[in-house]
């Protein structure tokens, strides 16, 4: 996916992994107490909590803390987390969409302000920038789930809008309606998937020189490290020099 898996993959492996699974976990725990308090706790009848749960479980999060999760939010005693989204722009023109769950808009909006303006990009306002994205489902199997033929014909069959398999697996694009039911019916045929989530995917990808990338990597490393940051998504594409300068 453009520049966002290639710079999440580098951002794994600088950072300290003890310390990072401990932030993954605590992001992930909002989310699933967010999702369980704004629908039923069970997840077979409420599908942001399914998919909240089979993000955890691909991060390998421990049970115990999935139903920690889930009891906070039916216990009432949870804070109450507004869903918001930043959109800006990087060094070079680079759009950038920032996806929070936070308890403190306030807060929040500044930090990510802060983030940008010292990047030497700046924050704009909401759907300035998403218009070069399209906001997809994105449902990804192990490549020894099923052939590239029998993935595409049941992901077709249960209405996805494109497929693209390689030796990595498979990768099932869905429109945010179907992305639900779609993720539903091919778990039913091939298991849990690796990885079922809404993703802001960018219509072109800009290039930029190593110098703009690794300030556009900073301030992405900056952004991803906010306790409220749930996801980030930026429309470039890192060079192959500097993600084997990065060790990427």
């Amino acid at each position: 996916m453009a520049g966002h898996s290639q710079f999440k993959n580098i951002m794994h492996k600088k950072g300290k992994q003890d310390a990072l699974r401990s932030k993954i976990f605590s992001k992930l725990a909002r989310e699933i107490t967010v999702a369980a308090k704004m629908g039923m706790p069970d997840p077979n009848m409420n599908p942001r909590l399914r998919l909240a749960i089979q993000a955890a479980r691909a991060e390998n999060m421990p049970k115990d803390n999935i139903e920690r999760a889930i009891k906070k939010a039916a216990g009432g005693d949870s804070e109450n987390y507004d869903e918001v989204r930043y959109e800006g722009y990087a060094p070079g023109g680079v759009a950038v969409i920032v996806e929070a769950l936070t308890d403190n808009r306030n807060r929040t909006a500044g930090e990510v302000r802060s983030y940008f303006t010292k990047a030497g990009g700046s924050l704009a306002e909401t759907g300035a920038v998403s218009f070069m994205f399209d906001h997809v489902g994105e449902i990804e199997f192990d490549a020894k789930a099923a052939s590239e033929d029998a993935m595409m014909e049941a992901a077709i069959e249960a209405g996805a809008d494109d497929v693209q398999s390689s030796a990595d697996g498979h990768v099932i694009t869905t429109s945010m309606e179907a992305f639900a039911e779609v993720a539903k019916s091919l778990e039913a045929k091939f298991g849990e998937p690796r990885k079922s989530k809404l993703v802001w995917r960018p219509q072109n990808t800009i290039s930029v020189d190593d110098e703009t990338g690794e300030k556009i990597l900073k301030l992405v490393g900056n952004l991803e490290d906010n306790d409220d940051v749930q996801n980030v998504f930026a429309n470039f594409e890192i060079s192959e020099t500097l993600m084997a300068k990065l060790g990427g």
